[in-house]
This record gives structure tokens, C-alpha cells and sequence, in this order.
């Protein structure tokens, strides 16, 4: 669950090859003027009923039904439904993205995001480290000198063999550059040479991001529908 929002930082990376540069520098200046540090803790927080739909709404209903589901509360996260297929779907909150993501202290940022077995032992970890850090009143950079720390010292997980999570909600919000963007899903592994994989290449539907902060190679796979079986836009459509 290193939710990490690698996921936002992948959708920050695609975002700007899409949008022209001059632009893309004036919201990057007027996000980190907007969002210099951490808003009051409430406007992170949902009403439970509506974080843990969101939440389920991640992945298919055949998967998501029978996921254990977190939701956000002033201490962490914590077990809203515990589940039966050993997947986890939680909202995660802008703090998981990078760290040089402007809008990295947005409290109006919900990513809905469901991980498999695999996943969750060992990415999920990274997320809810992220998390406590946050509230036990870490900067952004002290949070990230203290996941440096962490890896050093080997105290959270690489990613296991079939790591990977679905983020298909059309409820899901990235910001306000990216707005909603399409659904996909996403596998990770340590970081690794993309050429196997056949990434990002000219007519390849896999897109790769390389995150050196969070140790990690992540693969990316956009799909035709939102969890719900709805049409999704095309990304030349975002």
C-alpha cells in the first residue's frame, strides 16, 4: 500500500506531458502558494458512511465487496469492514503523492485505492507510515528523511511478487490540475529495468514511473471502464 500515491506521483508525471510547459510552471507556482503546509486536520477527514463507499468504489464490486476497508480517522487509518478476500481499499489523501508534488497538502484530494493480497502486506505499510507521520506533525521533509530512515534500516517491506491495485473510481479526485483522470491499475516491484516490461514505448499501453524516494518501480495500465462498468475517456480525452 505504498499508496504513496506513487500513484499521484505517475498521474503528476502523464499529467505534464499533456499540458503545455508555460502552464504547467504557473499551477505548479500558484499550488505551492496555495498549499504551503498541512490544512486543519478536519478537512482531510469524511463522514464514514461516504469514505468507505468511495473506498469500495475503487475496484469492481466483485472484487471490492468482499476487500477489508480503512477509512481516515485523527489517529490513522483504522478497519471500517473487515474483509474476506485479503484485499484493502482505503481513500488515500494527498500526503501519500511526492515530494515535490505542489499540491502535496491539498485537503480536498481523495484517490481511491483497493490493493491485492500482495499489495496490501507490502506496499500498504508504506502508506499507513506515511500517515502517522503526517499526524504526529512531521514537515514534508522531515517526513521524508524519516522513510529514508526506514528503508535504511529495513523496516518496511518491498514490494512482493504481484503487487498491484486497482484505482477505477470515477469518485476519485487528483487535484486540481488533474481533476478525475481515467482509471487503471498499477504493479509494484523493486526498482528494475523497464526494458522488459516494454514501458512507455511508441504503441504500449504500459506507462512506468521510477520513484526514488519510495524505492520502487511502478507500472501503469490505463482501462476502458470505472469500477461501476461505465465508459471511461480515452487518456487523449483528459
Amino acid at each position: 500500500m505504498k499508496a504513496r500515491l506513487v500513484s499521484l506521483n505517475l498521474i503528476r508525471m502523464l499529467a505534464l506531458l499533456a499540458e503545455p510547459m508555460a502552464a504547467g510552471r504557473g499551477q505548479i507556482e500558484e499550488a505551492k502558494v496555495r498549499y504551503p503546509r498541512m490544512a486543519p486536520m478536519e478537512r482531510y477527514l469524511m463522514d464514514r458512511n461516504e469514505e468507505i463507499a468511495m473506498a469500495q468504489s475503487a475496484a469492481p464490486a466483485a472484487i471490492s465487496r468482499g476487500a477489508e476497508v480503512l477509512i481516515l480517522g485523527r489517529l490513522g487509518y483504522e478497519t471500517a469492514l473487515k474483509g474476506t478476500n485479503g484485499f484493502v481499499c482505503l481513500v488515500e489523501r494527498s500526503w501519500t503523492s511526492g515530494i515535490d508534488e505542489p499540491e502535496f497538502w491539498n485537503p480536498n484530494l481523495r484517490a481511491p485505492i483497493c490493493f491485492n493480497p500482495p499489495a496490501a502486506r507490502s506496499h500498504l505499510p508504506l502508506t499507513l507510515k506515511k500517515t502517522a507521520l503526517v499526524l504526529a506533525g512531521l514537515s514534508k521533509g522531515q517526513l521524508f528523511e524519516s522513510l529514508q530512515s526506514s528503508f535504511e534500516k529495513r523496516e518496511l517491506p518491498v514490494p512482493e511478487a504481484g503487487s498491484m491495485c486497482y484505482m477505477m473510481s470515477r469518485q476519485a479526485y487528483f487535484g486540481e490540475r488533474y481533476g478525475h483522470w481515467i482509471p487503471h491499475l498499477m504493479f509494484f516491484v523493486p526498482q528494475t529495468d523497464v526494458a522488459a516490461w516494454g514501458a512507455s514505448l511508441p504503441g504500449s499501453p504500459i506507462m512506468v514511473f521510477q520513484d526514488s524516494p519510495d524505492r520502487l518501480t511502478v507500472f501503469m495500465i490505463p482501462v476502458a471502464k470505472w469500477s461501476d462498468g461505465s465508459a471511461a475517456p480515452s487518456i487523449a480525452g483528459k
